[in-house]
Protein backbone atom coordinates (compact mmCIF):
# COMPACT_ATOMS: atom_id res chain seq x y z
CA UNK A 1 0.00 0.00 0.00
CA UNK A 2 1.33 3.26 -1.07
CA UNK A 3 1.70 6.08 1.60
CA UNK A 4 -0.60 8.88 1.21
CA UNK A 5 0.10 12.11 0.44
CA UNK A 6 -0.91 15.77 0.91
CA UNK A 7 -0.23 16.10 -2.67
CA UNK A 8 -0.65 12.96 -4.97
CA UNK A 9 0.96 12.90 -8.68
CA UNK A 10 -3.06 11.87 -10.01
CA UNK A 11 -6.08 12.95 -7.53
CA UNK A 12 -9.65 12.13 -8.69
CA UNK A 13 -12.53 12.98 -7.03
CA UNK A 14 -16.08 11.44 -8.03
CA UNK A 15 -15.09 11.75 -11.65
CA UNK A 16 -18.50 10.87 -14.26
CA UNK A 17 -17.97 10.56 -17.91
CA UNK A 18 -20.78 9.55 -20.64
CA UNK A 19 -21.20 9.22 -24.08
CA UNK A 20 -23.88 10.00 -26.10
CA UNK A 21 -27.39 12.16 -25.01
CA UNK A 22 -31.03 11.24 -24.26
CA UNK A 23 -31.86 8.18 -24.03
CA UNK A 24 -28.84 6.97 -25.88
CA UNK A 25 -26.40 8.59 -23.38
CA UNK A 26 -23.81 6.36 -21.73
CA UNK A 27 -22.30 6.07 -18.42
CA UNK A 28 -18.32 5.02 -18.69
CA UNK A 29 -17.35 6.37 -15.24
CA UNK A 30 -19.54 6.47 -12.24
CA UNK A 31 -17.90 8.10 -9.25
CA UNK A 32 -14.47 7.28 -9.84
CA UNK A 33 -12.00 8.69 -7.02
CA UNK A 34 -8.40 7.43 -6.51
CA UNK A 35 -4.86 8.78 -5.90
CA UNK A 36 -1.42 8.03 -7.27
CA UNK A 37 1.57 8.49 -5.37
CA UNK A 38 4.79 9.75 -6.39
CA UNK A 39 6.81 7.16 -7.44
CA UNK A 40 4.25 3.91 -7.58
CA UNK A 41 3.66 1.79 -10.63
CA UNK A 42 0.00 1.22 -10.82
CA UNK A 43 -1.69 -1.24 -13.20
CA UNK A 44 -5.78 -0.82 -13.93
CA UNK A 45 -7.33 -3.85 -14.97
CA UNK A 46 -10.55 -4.61 -16.16
CA UNK A 47 -12.32 -5.82 -18.69
CA UNK A 48 -13.03 -4.47 -22.52
CA UNK A 49 -15.74 -1.33 -21.64
CA UNK A 50 -15.05 -1.05 -18.05
CA UNK A 51 -14.48 2.51 -18.34
CA UNK A 52 -10.02 2.35 -17.85
CA UNK A 53 -8.87 3.38 -21.23
CA UNK A 54 -11.26 6.46 -20.81
CA UNK A 55 -10.32 6.87 -17.16
CA UNK A 56 -6.60 7.03 -18.38
CA UNK A 57 -7.52 9.67 -21.04
CA UNK A 58 -8.96 12.26 -18.38
CA UNK A 59 -6.13 11.86 -16.67
CA UNK A 60 -3.81 12.49 -19.66
CA UNK A 61 -5.99 15.51 -20.51
CA UNK A 62 -7.42 13.79 -23.48
CA UNK A 63 -10.23 13.75 -22.23
CA UNK A 64 -12.82 16.10 -20.47
CA UNK A 65 -14.58 14.70 -17.22
CA UNK A 66 -18.69 15.56 -17.01
CA UNK A 67 -18.40 16.45 -13.38
CA UNK A 68 -15.83 15.31 -10.92
CA UNK A 69 -12.44 17.07 -9.79
CA UNK A 70 -9.30 15.87 -11.63
CA UNK A 71 -5.56 16.94 -10.31
CA UNK A 72 -2.55 15.97 -12.16
CA UNK A 73 0.97 17.13 -11.25
CA UNK A 74 -0.63 19.91 -8.85
CA UNK A 75 -2.57 21.20 -11.98
CA UNK A 76 -6.59 21.27 -11.04
CA UNK A 77 -8.16 20.45 -14.62
CA UNK A 78 -10.92 22.73 -13.83
CA UNK A 79 -9.39 25.71 -13.67
CA UNK A 80 -6.38 25.15 -15.98
CA UNK A 81 -5.98 27.31 -19.68
CA UNK A 82 -6.00 24.97 -22.40
CA UNK A 83 -2.14 26.49 -23.07
CA UNK A 84 -1.22 25.25 -19.32
CA UNK A 85 -2.93 21.90 -19.89
CA UNK A 86 -1.32 21.52 -23.33
CA UNK A 87 2.05 22.08 -21.67
CA UNK A 88 1.63 19.49 -19.15
CA UNK A 89 0.61 16.47 -21.65
CA UNK A 90 3.84 18.10 -23.18
CA UNK A 91 6.79 18.31 -20.64
CA UNK A 92 5.71 16.20 -17.76
CA UNK A 93 3.59 13.27 -18.91
CA UNK A 94 4.28 10.82 -21.53
CA UNK A 95 2.62 9.38 -23.48
CA UNK A 96 2.65 5.06 -24.65
CA UNK A 97 -0.12 3.32 -26.65
CA UNK A 98 -0.86 0.08 -27.99
CA UNK A 99 -0.58 0.85 -31.41
CA UNK A 100 3.10 2.56 -30.95
CA UNK A 101 1.62 5.83 -33.26
CA UNK A 102 4.80 6.53 -34.74
CA UNK A 103 5.50 8.24 -38.33
CA UNK A 104 6.48 6.61 -41.19
CA UNK A 105 7.79 8.85 -42.93
CA UNK A 106 10.20 10.30 -39.97
CA UNK A 107 12.96 7.95 -39.08
CA UNK A 108 12.99 6.71 -35.35
CA UNK A 109 15.59 10.10 -33.74
CA UNK A 110 13.18 12.34 -35.46
CA UNK A 111 9.95 10.84 -34.01
CA UNK A 112 11.63 10.39 -30.66
CA UNK A 113 12.53 14.58 -31.07
CA UNK A 114 9.00 15.04 -32.40
CA UNK A 115 7.62 16.62 -28.81
CA UNK A 116 10.55 19.28 -29.14
CA UNK A 117 8.64 20.70 -31.95
CA UNK A 118 5.90 21.74 -29.78
CA UNK A 119 7.87 22.68 -26.77
CA UNK A 120 8.13 25.67 -25.98
CA UNK A 121 12.02 26.04 -26.27
CA UNK A 122 14.01 23.02 -25.66
CA UNK A 123 17.38 23.10 -23.66
CA UNK A 124 20.20 23.18 -26.47
CA UNK A 125 17.73 24.34 -29.29
CA UNK A 126 17.66 21.89 -32.40
CA UNK A 127 21.22 20.27 -31.53
CA UNK A 128 20.26 19.75 -27.96
CA UNK A 129 17.13 18.51 -29.08
CA UNK A 130 19.10 16.09 -31.32
CA UNK A 131 21.36 14.76 -28.16
CA UNK A 132 18.72 14.32 -26.41
CA UNK A 133 16.74 12.29 -28.63
CA UNK A 134 19.84 10.22 -29.22
CA UNK A 135 20.26 9.63 -24.92
CA UNK A 136 16.34 8.51 -24.63
CA UNK A 137 17.21 6.43 -27.79
CA UNK A 138 20.44 4.65 -26.26
CA UNK A 139 18.14 4.17 -22.60
CA UNK A 140 15.63 1.76 -24.40
CA UNK A 141 18.48 0.33 -26.04
CA UNK A 142 18.23 1.38 -30.35
CA UNK A 143 21.23 3.84 -30.81
CA UNK A 144 21.91 2.11 -33.64
CA UNK A 145 18.21 2.19 -34.96
CA UNK A 146 18.31 5.93 -34.95
CA UNK A 147 17.87 6.31 -38.67
CA UNK A 148 15.40 3.35 -39.59
CA UNK A 149 11.88 3.85 -40.60
CA UNK A 150 9.30 2.51 -37.90
CA UNK A 151 8.45 0.19 -41.23
CA UNK A 152 11.81 -1.37 -40.97
CA UNK A 153 11.18 -2.77 -37.05
CA UNK A 154 9.72 -4.92 -35.22
CA UNK A 155 6.81 -4.53 -33.14
CA UNK A 156 8.91 -4.33 -29.93
CA UNK A 157 11.42 -2.00 -31.70
CA UNK A 158 8.82 0.38 -32.52
CA UNK A 159 7.07 0.58 -29.02
CA UNK A 160 10.70 0.94 -27.51
CA UNK A 161 10.70 4.27 -29.90
CA UNK A 162 7.18 4.92 -28.77
CA UNK A 163 8.39 4.85 -25.10
CA UNK A 164 12.03 6.73 -26.03
CA UNK A 165 9.57 9.80 -27.07
CA UNK A 166 7.62 9.18 -24.37
CA UNK A 167 10.70 10.04 -22.16
CA UNK A 168 11.77 12.93 -24.39
CA UNK A 169 11.14 15.61 -22.03
CA UNK A 170 12.05 13.37 -18.52
CA UNK A 171 8.40 13.46 -17.35
CA UNK A 172 7.08 13.03 -13.63
CA UNK A 173 4.21 10.71 -14.91
CA UNK A 174 3.95 7.92 -17.80
CA UNK A 175 0.74 7.19 -18.61
CA UNK A 176 0.51 3.51 -20.69
CA UNK A 177 -2.42 1.96 -22.85
CA UNK A 178 -2.30 -1.79 -23.50
CA UNK A 179 1.28 -0.82 -24.02
CA UNK A 180 1.98 -4.63 -24.71
CA UNK A 181 -0.94 -5.56 -25.97
CA UNK A 182 0.65 -5.89 -29.91
CA UNK A 183 3.35 -7.63 -28.77
CA UNK A 184 4.56 -11.56 -27.78
CA UNK A 185 5.23 -12.83 -24.35
CA UNK A 186 8.87 -12.76 -24.99
CA UNK A 187 8.92 -9.07 -26.62
CA UNK A 188 6.41 -7.84 -23.76
CA UNK A 189 8.58 -9.13 -20.75
CA UNK A 190 11.28 -6.84 -22.15
CA UNK A 191 9.03 -4.17 -22.29
CA UNK A 192 7.87 -4.72 -18.66
CA UNK A 193 11.53 -4.76 -17.50
CA UNK A 194 12.07 -1.43 -19.09
CA UNK A 195 8.93 -0.11 -17.65
CA UNK A 196 10.39 -1.67 -14.56
CA UNK A 197 13.86 0.07 -14.44
CA UNK A 198 12.53 3.07 -15.93
CA UNK A 199 10.93 3.82 -12.43
CA UNK A 200 13.60 2.45 -10.10
CA UNK A 201 15.67 4.34 -11.97
CA UNK A 202 14.27 7.49 -12.77
CA UNK A 203 11.55 7.30 -10.27
CA UNK A 204 8.77 8.07 -12.89
CA UNK A 205 5.22 7.32 -11.77
CA UNK A 206 3.48 4.87 -13.61
CA UNK A 207 -0.05 4.57 -14.67
CA UNK A 208 -0.90 1.44 -16.56
CA UNK A 209 -3.79 0.38 -18.36
CA UNK A 210 -4.05 -3.48 -19.17
CA UNK A 211 -6.09 -6.51 -19.30
CA UNK A 212 -3.03 -8.32 -18.74
CA UNK A 213 -1.69 -10.62 -15.76
CA UNK A 214 2.10 -10.39 -16.68
CA UNK A 215 1.59 -6.76 -16.83
CA UNK A 216 0.19 -6.24 -13.64
CA UNK A 217 1.69 -8.85 -11.56
CA UNK A 218 4.81 -6.69 -11.87
CA UNK A 219 3.10 -3.73 -10.46
CA UNK A 220 3.16 -2.42 -6.74
CA UNK A 221 -0.56 -1.67 -6.72
CA UNK A 222 -3.39 -2.96 -8.90
CA UNK A 223 -6.37 -0.93 -9.60
CA UNK A 224 -9.83 -3.03 -10.60
CA UNK A 225 -12.50 -1.02 -12.76
CA UNK A 226 -15.85 -2.71 -13.75
CA UNK A 227 -18.83 -1.26 -14.99
CA UNK A 228 -17.33 2.38 -14.44
CA UNK A 229 -16.36 2.21 -11.18
CA UNK A 230 -13.60 1.12 -8.69
CA UNK A 231 -14.15 -2.11 -7.01
CA UNK A 232 -12.77 -2.42 -3.12
CA UNK A 233 -11.78 -5.66 -1.40
CA UNK A 234 -15.89 -7.11 -1.03
CA UNK A 235 -16.06 -6.53 -4.84
CA UNK A 236 -19.26 -4.26 -4.06
CA UNK A 237 -18.55 -1.16 -6.23
CA UNK A 238 -21.21 -2.02 -9.12
CA UNK A 239 -23.50 -2.56 -6.01
CA UNK A 240 -23.75 0.96 -4.74
CA UNK A 241 -23.14 2.30 -8.67
CA UNK A 242 -26.65 0.85 -8.88
CA UNK A 243 -27.94 2.33 -5.37
CA UNK A 244 -26.46 6.07 -6.86
CA UNK A 245 -28.20 5.70 -9.69
CA UNK A 246 -31.71 4.04 -8.81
Amino acid sequence: MAIQSPNPVVRLRDVHKAYGSGAGRTPVLRGVSLEVQSGEVVALVGQSGSGKSTLLNIVGGLDDADSGGVEVLGVDYAVARDAALSRLRNERIGFVFQFFNLLDHMDCLANVILPASFARETRGGPRGAIERGRAVLDRVGLTELAHRRPSELSGGQKQRVAIARALFHSPELLLCDEPTGNLDTDTGREVIELFTDINRKDGVTLLIVTHEERVSSTAGRVIRISDGCILDGDGQAEARAEERSA
